[in-house]
């Protein structure tokens, strides 16, 4: 009993670590709106009421985000839509972990490419949808594809997408309204600064400008990070065979040729980042990286290896 709630401990811990990660970035994200309200000359009234616009503007762009997203992405892939009868193996392979996992059935999709790789979409588990390129079904065995399979539903039973659409909007805004801020500087906008606002105030929110998309940035890629560890951690947990997921991560990071659908935008949707760049060495580089490094995550599943 005690192995399993280790197994259990770990989900708990990444889950516990991505909210904490989202609390600090909220607090940080109003606080950046609030320096730049009054760089711009609001007083702190003013510059309150400019924190409850923007956080309005993130709530309108959230919603188009969680209704559109999805269809967005997959259109973007070039996914088509897999019937039944196309692929029974593959159909029935989903079906299964879904009824396992207590998740409605997503659309199956398949991304007509070579290079092997997955991801998840969808606003909630009612309107979810799996893509698979059509290389991963071609390279991975039967279990390797379940393992694969599980991740991808863990994103899914974990709202990851939900959580990302927030984060990129958040993320988004805050480069918004720094370019905004920066744009009025060099336009003349705060000709009349010295009378709205003190000089450390502007000194302030000029390096709020300049440092704060970076931030936020980096903020994102740590969940982004943290999620995929928390799924990795999950679809153990529902096929209890880590080897499947280790096998399957090493076959496809290990696989040189990249996918040609994918992009910046998109890349942290899938399971392994699908750019085919290395990972980057040290702790500061890493920053930057849109997944964990695949002898990272490789190690987290080791560790769950007779905990379930």
């Amino acid at each position: 009993m005690a192995t399993v709630n280790t197994a259990w401990d770990q989900v708990s811990g990444n889950i516990f670590k991505t909210w904490l990660i989202m609390f600090l970035f909220s607090i940080f994200a109003i606080g950046v709106i609030y320096v730049l309200a009054m760089g711009f000359g609001f007083d702190r009234t003013g510059g309150l009421g400019f924190v409850g616009m923007a956080l309005i503007l993130v709530g309108i762009m959230n919603f188009v985000s969680y209704y559109y997203s999805d269809k967005i992405v997959l259109g973007i892939s070039g996914a088509k839509l897999l019937k039944h009868d196309v692929n029974k193996e593959v159909y029935h392979l989903v079906e299964n972990l879904c009824i396992a996992a207590g998740l409605p059935i997503p659309k199956i999709y398949i991304i007509d490419d070579s290079a092997p790789n997955a991801f998840a979409t969808g606003r909630d588990p009612k309107h979810a949808a799996i893509a698979f390129t059509s290389g991963i079904l071609q390279k991975l065995n039967k279990q390797e594809l379940e393992a694969v399979t599980a991740h991808e539903l863990s994103h899914v039973g974990n709202r990851d997408t939900l959580l990302m659409s927030v984060v990129s909007v958040l993320v988004g805004t805050i480069a918004l309204l720094s370019d905004w801020f920066m744009r009025s500087m060099w336009f003349g906008g705060h000709d009349d600064r010295d009378n709205k606002g003190n000089s450390i105030m502007l000194v302030v929110a000029i390096v709020a400008a300049i440092l704060a998309p970076i931030v936020a940035t980096l903020i994102q890629l740590a969940v982004s990070r943290r999620r995929e560890l928390l799924a990795d951690a999950s679809g153990v947990l529902l096929t209890r065979y880590p080897e499947g997921l280790i096998n399957a991560l090493l076959k496809i990071s290990s696989d040189k040729e990249p996918l040609e659908a994918a992009n910046r935008g998109t890349a942290h949707l899938y399971i392994v980042n699908p750019l085919k760049g290395k990972d980057a060495a040290g702790w500061f580089a890493g920053l930057f990286n849109t997944h964990p490094s695949i002898d990272v995550r490789i190690k987290a599943l080791r560790e769950m290896e007779g905990k379930i």
